[in-house]
């Protein structure tokens, strides 16, 4: 992703717009060094300087959406922590207002002698699901997405157009954005959190086998 710039010599306009593949792979390499020092962010926790709502469960989910549009984006590295006290890097995308349209979320479980067991959320696909003060802990996160007012490599402690808390660690890797659109979404989480989540139109169902979201 590149930001977009205006030559100086062309009067101001409308707020540039970034769009784009989105290159979330680079976004780890870039955050990954830093989440490393794992002893260190371990003794942060202990101590409180992390924040660690609840701990997250062994399996990691899909969520996939055919769109989300957002207001108030910031993404910055974070950590989450198990039920047995283990540190799993994250990358964090945090957006003030999120509506998703076609979402689906999925989790398969392996069970003895039973097998892969799917269970499979849907929701929004008439009246779009709504989000406030969403936050999602990723590990894989892709799609086409155009942003307006983007600032990369942003030090992720002062990050400000999120919702309230959403920043990172100082000297962390962080950007923003005034609003985000992402089209074909597809992402691969350990936790969601938000302030309200409407589901419109509702279903989930639970199968025999491998049934995942993509």
């Amino acid at each position: 992703m590149q930001e977009a710039r205006l030559p100086s010599d062309t009067p101001p306009g409308p707020a540039p717009e970034v769009t784009g593949r989105v290159g979330w792979r680079r976004f780890a390499v870039l955050t990954v060094p830093a989440l490393a020092v794992t002893a260190g962010l371990g003794i942060a926790l202990s101590q409180g300087a992390l924040a660690a709502s609840f701990a997250v469960s062994g399996q990691q989910f899909k969520v996939s959406a055919e769109s989300l549009t957002g207001q108030g984006f910031a993404q910055y590295g974070g950590i989450d922590v198990n039920a047995r006290e283990e540190l799993i890097p994250v990358a964090v995308t945090a957006i003030k207002q999120a509506e998703l349209r076609s979402l689906c979320q999925s989790v398969v479980t392996t069970l003895p002698v039973i097998g892969d067991i799917s269970l499979n959320l849907t929701a929004g696909r008439g009246t779009p699901v709504e989000a406030t003060d969403l936050f999602v802990d990723a590990t894989q996160l892709g799609g086409d997405a155009v942003f307006t007012n983007i600032e990369i490599g942003r030090d992720a402690s002062t990050l400000d157009k999120g919702p309230d808390g959403s920043q990172g660690m100082q000297d962390l890797f962080g950007q923003q954005a005034d609003t985000v659109r992402i089209a074909k979404l597809r992402q691969t989480a350990w936790a969601t959190n938000a302030g309200t989540f409407k589901l419109s139109g509702l279903n989930m169902t639970v199968a025999k086998g491998k049934k995942e979201c993509f």
